[in-house]
């Protein structure tokens, strides 16, 4: 499965409508969004904790601390093309309305748990169905909270890794990955796409765990055939036209 990293955002401003609506034309088998609840309680769609690299220029404004109609003043799609001027932050239920029919959206929540009473609602309000709506965070809290308060949704703990330079060993080590999965009763892993840590054995682990297993963010044509070879549900990418390419070839 391919993933539309932000949207398609190697070419269109990652996070708007445009992008996910190019995603689409672009065949993705799903999108995945950055979501942060607003000062006023609504879920805007954006990746940072401030406005500052997607709407440079313009007043910097902390996501957190100010109204979605605030937010909404800023325009996030010139900076990465003229055509796009005028994009502005959608909210999570414009994003989940361009979900097609069999396809799937990936939220990631870059807030904390108070995000998730308003998600709940929201995401019920919606016309997909539980299967199409996966929740994926680095934080333990959020994705234990969420499989507790929506149980219907797969939710997916995110991770990255770090080396230990002295030991010769990155963390977190697959036990401490597996421990992790369960301790927050999550669906599956969303794992940086790091060979040096992501090989046979780690995906072998999930998957004995009967968990689910999904790469981001993989860019190279090489790196995903890797990643598909060792059976991952999905892949996230910028250009998922451009990687569902190179796996056909």
């Amino acid at each position: 499965m391919i993933v539309a990293h932000r949207g398609a955002s190697y070419d269109a401003p990652e996070n708007t409508l445009a992008a996910f609506r190019l995603a689409w034309e672009k065949q993705a088998d799903a999108i995945e969004g950055d979501f942060y609840l607003t000062s006023d309680n609504q879920i805007a769609c954006i990746h940072d904790r401030t406005t500052k690299r997607v709407a440079p220029g313009q007043p910097e404004l902390n996501v957190a601390e100010v109204t979605l109609d605030e937010l909404r003043k800023l325009d996030v799609g010139r900076w990465k093309n003229a055509k796009y001027v005028g994009e502005k932050i959608p909210t999570l239920a414009e994003v989940l309305e361009t979900v097609p029919e069999g396809k799937q959206i990936f939220v990631e929540i870059k807030c904390g748990p108070e995000i998730l009473p308003v998600l709940k609602q929201q995401l019920a309000e919606s016309l997909l169905k539980p299967g199409q709506i996966v929740i994926i965070c680095f934080s333990t809290d959020v994705i234990a909270q969420s499989r507790a308060m929506m149980p219907q949704y797969r939710a997916n703990w995110l991770t990255s890794y770090k080396q230990d330079e002295k030991l010769n060993r990155w963390k977190p080590s697959l036990d401490q990955v597996l421990s992790t999965l369960k301790k927050t009763r999550a669906t599956g892993i969303g794992t940086n796409g790091n060979l040096n840590v992501v090989n046979q054995s780690f995906a072998d682990g999930i998957r004995s765990a009967g968990l689910e297993f999904h790469i981001w963010t993989v860019n190279n044509v090489d790196h995903a055939r890797q990643f598909r070879s060792l059976g991952a549900d999905s892949i996230t990418t910028d250009r998922p036209a451009f990687i569902r390419k190179g796996l056909l070839q």
